[in-house]
């Protein structure tokens, strides 16, 4: 791409007329789906291969304390590509993003980027949902495929035992290496399985035969889409800047990828990451209502109990099968970062291209006793976060600064010099994160305008949020402050106690901390929002008259009918 310095008047039919600067960089953002520390970089798994992203780290800042806002896949991409916490605009949960008033009215990331004469261009998992109208171009929708299918419907990969697979079925309960389901024969209906991808809406049968013998899967189809449109807009003549994002799905579940990404981990080598016996002890998610099943078990618990079941107690065996397929997962995601990375190094986008490598939120693999996300440990709260921007970040260097995914929106607009003013109209928001730039900069001693602690909230199934009735962390460089809606607390001083095995909560010492830290998360979060008195017609009104005539529903006792409780006790 020809580099000439002049100004380009745009004027799109999107309504908007703005001056733009021909030499303005380029963006790529790059978005993976459940990622947590396990990158080189990182070094959150000790044998966790990742070339290609660590070729991206040599180019640019890796942020090695970066953390999400929510660690739920929906509410977080909400927040981060608006700018917007949750606690802002009350999108918690898994209801549509464009249906709250705030971020109905702020801008998207991308399309404050086309409204300021950027061609953009999305592919794959971006946002949730509902974003494909966000874009100039669009390519596939959201792919969690590969599935196994059984003739009647999917389920988990066939070589996952019981009860895991039937507990969590083909997403969370399925992980395996993509192969030929020839002889592999249903023991529901005696069919044979067959792999099927595609999105929820419209799914299709996915051909394996042998490695060279097979369709493409979801993310690589993501990829060969971005390497595609890489070449074209590194060839044309026309000088306009492009906002490309990529949204890879694994290591999202299903778990299922190519066997060579399994061969590169032999079960008899895999390493489980750091686990202290009994760790679960002194904390207290299990107390909550988020995520729990009608036993009122959490979720995270669940799979975990349940995936060493299906090995018939062997601790070891269960959790090396599930950590080998996240790490083959990983590696899978890695190629495609890699063979973006070959166009941009090696076209006249090179000078003039913004990375950005991240995820949504992080991944448990059985620290205490917990195989999920939204969790407000280390493990669900951490992300990758790699930024190289040419002639502005430094290369091969680290910042353990503790920032978050709501500061990528103003730190994109900061290097593209565009406006800070994002919402549409006064019942939008502007963006609330801060800039990285003077960390990209200056990664160890940059001058950091954003908070000193991470703030980070949990998803719980709600049909009204009261952020005051949420539960929250907030993580700064040297403690973790957790405080749970029901009031009990959690406190680890992550410099000593890097795991978070040791909740200093109940000792007298830390008790000035402990205040200190209450004191900054009220601080930090907006007034009380009362959920409104229900009329005899409203959900909640219904939902009372339900529980007199049904008080078992209420599983766990505690005298309040949750939504979730009535919908098992239901049967939906």
């Amino acid at each position: 791409m020809k580099q000439f310095r002049f100004l380009i008047i745009v004027f799109c039919f999107f309504g908007y007329a703005g001056f733009i600067e021909a030499t303005q960089p380029n963006v790529v953002l790059i978005i993976c789906d459940d990622l947590n520390d396990y990158i080189e970089p990182l070094k959150g798994h000790p044998q966790i291969k990742t070339p290609h992203i660590n070729r991206l780290a040599k180019n640019g800042v890796t942020f090695s304390e970066a953390h999400c806002n929510i660690p739920v896949c929906n509410p977080s991409r909400a927040s981060f590509m608006t700018g917007i916490y949750p606690h802002t605009s009350q999108c918690y949960g898994f209801d549509n993003w464009d249906e709250h008033e705030i971020l109905k009215n702020s801008r998207t990331v991308m399309d404050h980027f086309r409204m300021h004469g950027y061609y953009t261009l999305g592919t794959g998992k971006l946002m949730h949902n509902r974003d494909r109208n966000q874009w100039i171009d669009y390519g596939y929708q959201a792919d969690y495929g590969p599935m196994a299918n059984n003739g009647k419907k999917n389920v988990a990969h066939p070589d996952v035992p019981s009860p895991f697979r039937d507990s969590f079925e083909a997403i969370d309960g399925s992980f395996g290496p993509l192969m030929n389901l020839s002889g592999k024969i249903s023991p529901i209906t005696g069919e044979q399985y067959i792999w099927k991808t595609g999105n929820w809406a419209k799914q299709r049968e996915l051909k394996y035969i042998a490695e060279d013998n097979r369709d493409k899967t979801g993310d690589e189809l993501n990829g060969d889409w971005a390497v595609k449109h890489l070449k074209i807009l590194a060839n044309q003549e026309d000088e306009t800047p492009f906002f490309m994002g990529v949204g890879f799905l694994r290591p999202h579940t299903p778990l299922i990828v190519p066997q060579k990404y399994f061969d590169l981990y032999p079960l008899d080598t895999v390493e489980l990451p750091l686990i202290l016996k009994g760790d679960v002890n002194d904390t207290f998610k299990h107390t909550i209502s988020s995520d729990q099943d009608d036993r009122g078990s959490d979720r995270g618990s669940k799979m975990y109990d349940d995936l060493i079941a299906s090995y018939n107690g062997n601790r070891e065996l269960a959790l090396k099968k599930f950590v080998q397929a996240y790490l083959a997962s990983v590696a899978s995601i890695d190629d495609q970062v890699g063979r973006i990375l070959d166009v941009i190094e090696n076209t006249s986008l090179k000078e003039n291209t913004i990375i950005i490598f991240t995820s949504d939120h992080g991944w448990g693999n059985g620290e205490k006793d917990y195989v999920y996300k939204n969790s407000l440990w280390q493990e669900s709260t951490k992300v990758p976060l790699i930024i190289s921007a040419p002639n502005i970040s430094m290369k091969n260097s680290f910042s353990d600064t503790p920032v978050s995914l709501i500061d990528l929106y103003p730190t994109l607009i900061d290097l593209c010099n565009l406006s800070f003013e994002t919402k549409k109209n006064d019942l939008g928001r502007n963006i609330e994160g801060f800039s990285l730039v003077p960390l990209l900069k200056k990664p160890k001693d940059g001058k950091w305008n954003g908070p000193s602690s991470v703030l980070t909230a949990l998803y719980k199934w709600s049909d009204h949020y009261d952020p005051r009735e949420q539960s929250y962390s907030l993580r700064s460089k040297k403690w973790r402050y957790i405080r749970y809606d029901n009031g009990k607390e959690e406190l680890y001083d992550v410099i000593n106690d890097p795991k978070e095995w040791n909740n200093l909560v109940f000792n007298k010492k830390f008790e000035s901390v402990l205040t200190n830290y209450r004191n900054e998360l009220d601080n930090r979060l907006p007034a009380s929002i009362p959920r409104p008195a229900p009329s005899k017609e409203s959900a909640e009104a219904w939902k009372d008259s339900y529980f007199k005539k049904f008080p078992k529903a209420d599983v766990n006792g505690d005298g309040i009918l949750t939504w979730y409780e009535l919908k098992q006790h239901k049967g939906d």
